[in-house]
């Protein structure tokens, strides 16, 4: 896909900036996020928007092998000092920060300095796995839950300072941080963001926000645009948010859970069917597709060693390749939602986590459950109970060395991301396989809790 209109978009843009400089809006961050996770930006002027639209910023391919230290590895197409690439913000999402007075911010879309597009931009992996979907007829909404934990700014150690001390899904935690809370929706609102709940979690100091979900690379935007709200909502009441996958070893970690719901048109897939539960046929198999590569999709969804200080039996981490109506122990979990509320009834992937990106998360999720679709696969018996007790369902991997080893041997997955994006995310991975390499839990979490 060549860049779209650039002219169009520079006008476009330039009427976007004058309503931007009316709101006292004198920034924009064009953002985008890496395969270690870490989000990355270059940022404007307002009164640059319109350049940036039409002739895009220059970002260096590099970063595609940065790992979340911040150093660098090499793959056989990218890595090295050389190659530049052109960032094209993406005015439809363009949204102005409620907790950033003066702000906006936009995802960017990478191509090549000639104008083609860029092989390894995760942005558009995601869209490109939205297309294949619709090319069948088919549309997926999806959402993910953010989970963090907030600690008072700076109360590093081995166990941060946590900003609350009520009990897990205590109401006491909201009422000791009801205005922080109330500042994050007043927030989200603002941003036209649609929360579903907000809630304390088990972890202490931990809460989830759930937003409703959209199209595949929208929810992956959102997921961005919600941490960087709750992560400047955070630093104004003096606190830090950590989304990292563990906090404290030994705990319950931060989830990054992906709902998703299948539809063909307006007919939704998950419900009204022969299937288990009620599903379609369709769905079962688009379902099937994703339990099937769960081994090789962790080493995206839960893409550090850290993910796997988290992803352990027993605590609703999702650790055990198997599905279940309701099972919070299954990787792939089945709501099927009220009766008379057909259209809610979604499958939610408990397994990933914060450090992910989104946008490789969604794309190869999609991936997964075309494929499956395609094969005509059925999902076998579901499992209830607590697979570490029962022994009737197979351990997901339990390090990011098994996960990697996984998505090697995945030609669906390799075909799908496309060679030079494929060699980064394994070039990254075993970069931070190394990286910890003997490190100690606890320097581990301390290293990538406030990192994504």
């Amino acid at each position: 896909m060549e860049r779209p209109d650039r002219e169009r978009e520079e006008s476009a843009a330039r009427q976007a900036a004058a309503q931007l400089t009316a709101q006292g809006v004198h920034g924009v961050a064009l953002a985008w996020v890496d395969n270690a996770g870490v989000s990355r930006v270059k940022t404007v002027p307002t009164s640059r928007l319109a350049h940036a639209a039409r002739w895009g910023v220059g970002m260096s391919p590099c970063f595609d092998v940065y790992l979340v230290d911040d150093s660098s590895v090499t793959s056989p197409h990218i890595g090295g000092p050389d190659g530049d690439l052109r960032l094209f913000p993406d005015l439809d999402r363009l949204t102005v920060l409620a907790a950033r007075p003066g702000w906006a911010w936009a995802p960017a879309d990478r191509y090549e300095q000639h104008g083609g597009p860029y092989a390894a931009c995760q942005r558009r992996f995601a869209r490109r796995a939205t297309e294949a979907a619709a090319a069948r007829g088919l549309r997926l909404r999806t959402g993910f839950e953010t989970e963090w934990v907030v600690a008072r700014a700076g109360a590093e150690g081995p166990e941060p300072a946590y900003a609350c001390s009520g009990p897990a899904y205590g109401m006491a935690r909201v009422t000791e941080l009801s205005g922080y809370l109330g500042d994050i929706l007043e927030a989200l609102a603002a941003q036209r963001v649609d929360v579903l709940q907000l809630h304390p979690e088990y972890s202490p100091g931990q809460f989830e926000v759930s937003v409703a979900a959209t199209d595949p690379v929208g929810a992956a935007d959102l997921a961005m645009l919600v941490r960087e709200t709750i992560r400047a909502v955070s630093l104004n009441h003096g606190l830090d948010a950590f989304f990292g996958p563990v906090v404290v070893p030994g705990g319950v970690g931060n989830g990054a859970h992906l709902h998703l719901s299948l539809w063909e048109d307006d007919r939704p897939l998950c419900s009204g069917g022969d299937g288990p539960y009620g599903m379609t046929r369709e769905c079962e198999a688009f379902l099937a597709g994703i339990l099937a590569e769960l081994p090789a999709l962790l080493a995206l969804g839960a893409p550090t060693p850290a993910s796997y200080l988290r992803l352990a039996p027993s605590r609703w981490a999702g650790a055990f390749q198997c599905w279940g109506l309701e099972n919070r122990e299954a990787a792939l979990r089945f709501i099927t939602g009220a009766p008379d509320a057909p259209g809610a009834a979604n499958a939610e992937v408990k397994c990933f986590d914060p450090a992910a990106n989104p946008y490789l998360v969604v794309g190869a999720v999609l991936t997964a459950g075309l494929a499956g679709l395609d094969a005509g696969l059925a999902l076998p018996p579901p499992v209830s109970g607590d697979p570490a007790a029962t022994g009737v369902a197979p351990r997901l991997p339990a390090s990011l060395d098994e996960a990697v080893e996984h998505f090697e041997r995945s030609g669906l997955l390799r075909d799908a991301l496309g060679d030079a994006l494929f060699e980064a995310v394994v070039a990254v991975r075993k970069g931070e396989v190394r990286l910890f390499d003997g490190v100690p839990p606890e320097e581990i979490a301390a290293a990538t809790r406030g990192r994504y």
